[in-house]
């Protein structure tokens, strides 16, 4: 099985090395290794161009946002699995991806995820937040439920039936493309129940108030395009998110 992993990235080449290590010391086999830069001026190009020879493809160019850059990357990917991960990011261990594929092994089985956990910018080690999931049901949408999708891994035929990321959107096209994939019930999707990225805490949607503001407001529109709910479910989608921070800090 062929894992296609996407990585976009504009100004960041503090972390971008420290992502792409972690994808390349996988023990499952066959990774397909894509990134798009944003046309970067801070030197991350010259980072990438160091990994050229292991990246499947390599593009520089600007773009209109990160989900501009995605859907550039998912349109280039070949494997028979899609997987995000972004500059910040790492993959939790080097057996995520094998782990990944076994889960895909089931029959039936359209898209994985897995837990998530949020750590300190400067020290990946110090744990921020753990975004523990659960098995999905329908009615978790109603709740303002979603799988973390850092950890969501889907057959590249679920995007080639249900298209891109809407590019209107700045900051929650991400939730709008997982409620248009799963609203209709007809995706099987499977639970790995352990932490599959580490995500560093401080990125696009809550680096500010005004990106937490505008997120609400993106997200508030999304559910009301799905038919899923409105200013309640938001309420319920960001309450659910306090008892991920009740461990506090701890080391993971």
């Amino acid at each position: 099985m062929k894992i296609s992993i996407i990585t976009v990235v504009r100004n960041n080449h503090a972390t971008i090395a420290e992502a792409l290590d972690s994808v390349l010391i996988q023990t499952h086999p066959d990774v397909e290794l894509i990134v798009i830069d944003g046309a970067s001026t801070d030197g991350t190009l010259a980072v990438l161009t160091g990994y050229a020879g292991r990246l499947a493809v390599l593009v520089s160019e600007p773009d209109h946002g990160i989900y501009d850059a995605l859907n550039k990357g998912i349109a280039r990917a070949t494997g028979d699995v899609i997987g995000i991960l972004h500059a910040d990011d790492l993959l939790a261990d080097r057996n995520v991806l094998a782990s990944i594929a076994a889960a895909f092994s089931l029959p039936g089985v359209d898209g994985v995820y897995g837990d998530l956990l949020y750590v300190r910018k400067l020290q990946p080690s110090q744990v921020v937040r753990y975004w523990r999931s659960s098995l999905f049901t329908l009615s978790l949408l109603q709740r303002g439920w979603m799988p973390p999708h850092p950890t969501l891994y889907l057959r590249r035929g679920v995007y080639q039936q249900f298209g891109d990321f809407d590019t209107k959107l700045h900051i929650a096209a991400d939730y709008d493309f997982m409620l248009r994939i799963l609203k209709g019930g007809t995706l099987q999707l499977t639970y790995i129940p352990q932490v599959l990225v580490k995500m560093r805490a401080g990125g696009a949607s809550n680096r500010s108030v005004a990106n937490l503001w505008r997120k609400s407001r993106e997200d508030l529109q999304v559910l009301r395009r799905h038919g899923i709910g409105g200013i309640f479910t938001l309420l319920r989608k960001n309450l659910g998110k306090l008892p991920q921070f009740i461990s506090g800090t701890r080391q993971g």
